[in-house]
């Protein structure tokens, strides 16, 4: 797998599918990601591998539990983040953004300490 963040990016982008569609094929995470068909079937290999994903007979892909923990947890904080940072006044394309790439890197530590932060202040 070439990064934690890719892992992360792909679970997310299931979880988000599977919650407006109904069902995951590989073409909608290809859509959503903006990549190639070849780099979701590798990937969806490797996370199959890892025990993130199941493919049933139609290819239609579920996450498992373990799965399904990180695209929570990634997808909770990239909407604390983006909601954040557009109650700061950042322009909404920017916050989605920047939540993206700060979702991956931020510290347990320091994203408990900012929600925190949101519930005594807001």
């Amino acid at each position: 797998m070439k990064s934690e963040k890719t892992t992360e990016d792909y679970l997310e982008a299931m979880l988000i599918i599977k919650e407006k569609n109904g069902t995951v094929r590989s073409i909608d995470v290809a859509q959503h990601l903006g990549v190639t068909k070849p780099s979701v079937t590798y990937t969806t290999k490797r996370l199959k591998e890892r025990g993130y994903i199941i493919m049933d007979s139609d290819n239609l892909i579920t996450l498992t539990e373990a799965g399904m923990k990180i695209a929570n947890d990634i997808y909770t904080r990239h909407k604390i983040l983006t909601k954040f940072f557009i109650n700061l006044g950042v322009d909404e394309r920017i916050a989605k953004e920047d939540a993206c790439k700060i979702e991956h890197d931020i510290s347990p530590e320091t994203f408990e300490a900012l929600c925190r932060h949101i519930q005594e202040n807001l």
